[in-house]
């Protein structure tokens, strides 16, 4: 019976994470590590990464790879202000066909980590302010603009950013006013982009005729 009251428990804690849960969170509740473990050895809990457990058979969800980058953070003693960023968040705003194939996180510059992070999370680091953090289904992520601007700086592609400029104007998920603003942003950006690109050519060109 006590096997069936904390899975019962265990079950509570998970419903809103599409069966995610942290040992940290466990423990809060009275629930020992100990059993944790003892019910992933019989095949009831799925350890993920360190101190992220799912509940097996649970019903997969598209978006448990992020919930669990977002748990892995927490569950490493990371402070609070963390959010999904740069690409991932705009694949989950559904403004850039952009598919990356890792999990983009941002993390406070003072986080100290102490896990070596699981291979399909990028790190980066930025202190974000509280306005500039959204969420989606629950889920912290970076505000459209942020976003934007972190894959442009990134990446230098004024394509991409470009693009979701649009694709958000389009969803409203940007007012006419911010679209406009960012849109000026990214030509500033692709100006000193261009400039820096043929000021190298030029310096190369020096190199070769000296």
């Amino acid at each position: 019976l006590m096997a069936h009251t904390r899975m019962d428990e265990l079950y509570a804690l998970a419903e809103e994470r599409d069966g995610l849960l942290t040992s940290k969170e466990a423990r809060a509740r009275g629930i020992q590590d100990s059993v944790l473990i003892r019910l992933a050895q019989r095949g009831r809990l799925e350890r993920m990464t360190r101190g992220v457990y799912r509940i097996a058979h649970y019903p997969a969800d598209r978006l448990g790879q992020y919930r669990e980058a977002v748990l892995w953070a927490h569950a490493s003693q990371g402070p609070e202000r963390i959010a999904l960023s740069h690409e991932t968040a705009l694949l989950l705003y559904g403004i850039s066909d952009v598919n990356p194939q890792r999990v983009h996180l941002t993390v406070p510059k003072s986080a100290r980590l102490r896990r070596k992070h699981p291979e399909w999370i990028v790190i980066h680091r930025a202190d974000l302010t509280p306005p500039e953090i959204g969420q989606h289904e629950g889920i912290p992520v970076t505000t459209v603009e942020r976003s934007i601007m972190d894959v442009l700086s990134k990446t230098h592609r004024t394509d991409i950013a470009r693009q979701a400029i649009t694709d958000a104007l389009r969803e409203g998920l940007l007012s006419t006013t911010q679209a406009g603003d960012l849109r000026k942003l990214v030509n500033r950006a692709a100006q000193s982009l261009s400039l820096s690109a043929n000021g190298n050519k030029v310096k190369v060109y020096e190199a070769a005729a000296g």
